[in-house]
């Protein structure tokens, strides 16, 4: 995996997750500035995914398995945007705290990803 990919992911989750748990202290749902930090987390997120597969293509192979590496690839692409659809039937100041555990969950894969792919890049 790209190192310089994996990083940016999970300081912008992270970002994601500061905003939004801020808001959900705030007593405050998801807003529309928030859905667009998701889109841009979530399009980071499947660059990742379309970089993971094509790594996979060439013939590049993660220290721990493919089957692991792709499960945690679309547990990591589909974890915000699963957040942001519960955040929509939630408009409470939990639903913003919806999101905000969607993105530390995302960061948590992250790292998990890098362990799983040799902790070196590619």
């Amino acid at each position: 995996m790209l190192d310089a990919l994996t990083v940016t992911l999970c300081v912008t989750a992270l970002a994601l997750a500061v905003w939004c748990g801020f808001a959900a202290f705030r007593d405050q749902p998801t807003k529309d500035w928030h859905f667009i930090g998701m889109a841009v987390v979530s399009v980071l997120a499947l660059v990742q995914l379309i970089v993971g597969f094509v790594q996979l293509a060439r013939g590049e192979k993660p220290d721990e398995g493919g089957v692991i590496f792709v499960s945690y690839l679309i547990g990591a692409f589909a974890a915000v945007p699963a957040a942001g659809f519960l955040s929509l039937a939630e408009r409470t100041r939990w639903g913003s705290a919806t999101v905000a555990a969607g993105a530390v969950v995302l960061a948590v894969l992250e790292v998990r990803l890098y362990d799983i792919w040799g902790g070196s890049g590619a």
